[in-house]
């Protein structure tokens, strides 16, 4: 059970050990682009390409859904960046449920682990299998592989490398469930932190903060969302920059225009800006930014 590309890997790593997957349920499809046409979701996609049978439920408690699932007898339901299981699922299966979330659990529960590791300066994290249980993210560990976060990582390039650790994982908790060689391990919630989903408002920068805390933000929401400011009421998405060790010269916000470029002071320095996307505009780099748009020292970012 999967969607989002984090998924992909995992799948194909059961397909390629010889796993006889029995169904793939995923998200119904979605409008998308333009022309707003109905597209598969990324595993679904996955699933095709292997000829496997798709579910695509509305509604998981559904009558009907929970009927399918108990038709395919399945040994265990294998969960990857999907949505919150009822029991009435994942206790269908004679070995149980797992999950794989993309943190060291108890730390960073919830929709969003790998943005806020980042935007939290964190400089290591992990995935763990656990078997699911109806709070969410509270279930007995199983296995977990620790990852360092580079300092030029963002959250798209963790994304994927813990997509990558995350399949090897899954297939090594398989087979350890099909050993009978699974030792679960309980959580200790005194050390859990919290992972919510990320709102338009927490993609809002405060140059008000510190240059590593602003830092932090933008690697914590690049590519997607995007952490952004406004020039002259314009949004602008910044997605790459780094900081400037020395001194801010100017007030919180106020743009310094620099080496081709420019840097926004933050409350003690500054920020230089590498990459951004003005409103209505594609990705670039400030070089390229500033060809056909106008920005002038003392100005502000919102």
């Amino acid at each position: 059970m999967g969607t989002p590309d984090f998924a992909a890997p995992s799948l194909e790593t059961l397909l390629a050990n010889h796993y006889q997957i029995n169904a793939v349920v995923t998200a119904p499809d979605k409008p998308r682009g333009r022309g707003r046409e109905l597209s598969p979701t990324p595993i679904k996609s996955v699933a095709l390409k292997h000829s496997l049978p798709v579910l695509q439920p509305e509604k998981l408690k559904d009558p009907s859904f929970v009927n399918e699932v108990k038709a395919l007898k399945p040994d265990l339901i294998i969960v990857v960046a999907f949505r919150i299981l009822p029991p009435e699922i994942f206790t269908i299966p004679r070995l149980g449920s797992f999950n794989l979330h993309a943190s060291l659990l108890p730390k960073y529960r919830g929709a969003a682990p790998i943005n806020w590791a980042i935007i939290n300066g964190e400089t290591e994290t992990g995935v763990t299998s656990f078997l699911l249980q109806e709070k969410v993210d509270t279930g007995n560990v199983l296995l977990q592989a620790r990852l360092p976060i580079l300092p030029d990582d963002d959250a798209g390039t963790l994304h994927d490398k813990l997509a990558e650790v995350g399949a090897e994982i899954v297939l090594h908790t398989v087979r350890l469930i099909e050993q009978g060689k699974a030792i679960p391990r309980p959580q200790d919630d005194t050390l859990a932190s919290p992972a919510p989903k990320i709102f338009k408002e927490d993609c809002r920068i405060d140059w008000h903060q510190p240059a590593e805390h602003i830092q932090n933000r933008i690697r914590g929401l690049a590519p997607y969302p995007a952490a952004f400011s406004t020039h002259k009421g314009k949004v602008i998405k910044i997605y790459r920059t780094h900081v400037v060790e020395e001194p801010a010269k100017g007030q919180p916000g106020e743009i310094v225009v620099r080496n081709l470029g420019f840097a926004v002071c933050a409350r003690d320095k500054m920020i230089a800006i590498e990459e951004l996307q003005q409103e209505g505009r594609k990705r670039m780099t400030v070089g390229e930014f500033l060809r056909g748009y106008k920005i002038a020292s003392g100005e502000e970012l919102a």
